[in-house]
């Protein structure tokens, strides 16, 4: 590998080309059979030192066809104007190949044939300011530059108060599109307190607090938020979540009382056409629907349909950052209805932009969760938010779980037994998909959520 100083990358004509030297000995040892392929740069206008207005917000990625498709990953922060760009070969030990930056593109010319990567509108790199060059076994060809992009919208939670309240808003079942309720009038939308909102008022107030140790329920035409969950109340409602039947369990009430047979509560609330679980009765007027399983709209909205994958990782990545960003917490126990902790989740950062090319990823192709991410054409640009985890299912990673439930800096978030398992499955795949050097870091393991 070259030294430091011969790292340094020379712009022409507003592009940089080179080859890693591995890739030189190749190609001379090919020039001995055909003629080899002359490097292609891109012809671009010169980088100039101040950025270029950004237009457009739209993330579109046109990849070329070619003979034989490189991996090209690239991860801008928004927040570092840094960017990692990561370009290999889809063979072991690659072929010659040439490798064009401009502000704009990427191009990289092999004999396989040429991969053109046009960025989003908003995002431009520096190429002279590329550094830290070097091949890295399994990856390719690292390297580092300055970038700049856009500004990520901002969070819109599914309820903007002061434009969806006092209408009318239907709740659908994510999964399958049947309403769960139908033409609801929303007069309040209130976020319930947080979990120490009770040590709070004990440690500011003189009084004791008249509402310990009291549930607060929403009224007829109320709905609390929580952090995965909302609160409503379904008395009005034709549809009622039914008990589902439950074995009888045995009580002894007191020494004086008779011996009395109570029929175990079952609590779920299951869509009556898909029969997965969209939340819990919490009262018999109030009930609590996962936001992972729930979409409200609008009332002359039509149902849109979102991949599950889509749908699980928007959801999960918008709550950990909203938290993070309000009670400056980044370390979360994902953990089911069931009360077992099957994920252990770190939030890194939330300001990245991955624009990636993906092979096949046939091993994987047979979970329906996954569908909807496994196409041919895997060009993606998209917003995330960059995470590390740890499995605790069949008692893995036991004694960091225990440590991190008692740990009072770690939230807890409650979904669904199966969506933790979902959810589980999606980073399990977003980490396959990362190139090798970037999968694991210290123990953990690294996945993105797309936004």
């Amino acid at each position: 590998m070259e030294s430091t100083r011969r790292r340094a990358l020379r712009p022409a004509g507003g592009a940089v080309g080179w080859r890693a030297p591995e890739l030189q000995v190749l190609e001379a040892r090919a020039a001995a059979t055909a003629a080899a392929v002359p490097a292609q740069a891109a012809r671009a206008a010169a980088f100039r030192p101040r950025w270029p207005g950004l237009q457009s917000s739209r993330l579109s990625v046109r990849m070329a066809a070619v003979a034989a498709e490189a991996r090209v990953f690239l991860e801008v922060r928004r927040r570092l104007q840094s960017a990692l760009l990561i370009l290999g070969d889809s063979k072991e030990g690659g072929l010659p190949m040439a490798v064009s930056v401009t502000p704009s593109s990427l191009r990289m010319q092999s004999p396989g044939g040429c991969t053109e990567l046009r960025l989003p509108a908003g995002v431009r790199l520096a190429p002279s300011t590329c550094r830290g060059l070097q091949h890295v076994p399994g990856d390719g060809l690292h390297l580092r530059l300055h970038a700049r992009a856009e500004s990520r919208p901002e969070l819109i939670s599914v309820f903007n108060q002061s434009s969806q309240d006092q209408e009318c808003c239907t709740f659908y079942c994510q999964s399958c599109g049947e309403v769960i309720i139908r033409d609801r009038m929303l007069l309040r939308v209130l976020p319930l307190p947080g979990d120490n909102w009770g040590a709070l008022v004990d440690e500011w107030c003189c009084h004791p607090d008249p509402f310990a140790n009291k549930q607060l329920h929403p009224r007829e035409n109320d709905c609390f938020t929580g952090d995965c969950f909302y609160l409503v109340n379904l008395k009005s409602d034709l549809w009622q979540p039914r008990p589902e039947g439950a074995p009888v369990e045995t009580h002894h009430l007191s020494s004086e009382n008779h011996l009395k047979l109570k029929p175990k509560a079952n609590t779920k609330v299951i869509c009556k056409r898909c029969k997965v679980m969209l939340g819990e009765t919490v009262s018999s007027e109030t009930t609590k629907f996962y936001m992972t399983e729930i979409i409200i709209l609008p009332s002359e909205r039509n149902f849109p349909i979102i991949p599950r994958s889509q749908f699980v990782q928007s959801v999960l990545a918008q709550c950990v950052v909203e938290l993070s960003s309000a009670r400056s917490t980044f370390r979360f126990t994902i953990q089911g209805h069931d009360d077992k902790v099957y994920i252990l989740l770190w939030l890194l950062n939330s300001d990245s932009l991955v624009i990636e090319s993906l092979g096949q990823y046939t091993n994987i192709k047979k979970f329906p969760v996954l569908e909807d991410v496994l196409k041919p054409d895997s060009n993606s640009a998209c917003n995330a938010v960059k995470v590390l985890y740890q499995p605790c299912i069949k008692s893995r990673n036991a004694e960091l779980s225990s440590l991190w439930e008692n740990d009072l800096s770690v939230h807890s978030l409650t979904l669904p037994s199966t969506t933790c398992l979902e959810l589980l499955l999606i980073l399990s795949k977003s980490n396959a998909t990362l190139p090798p050097s970037l999968r694991c870091m210290n123990s953990f393991q690294v996945a993105f959520l797309k936004m």
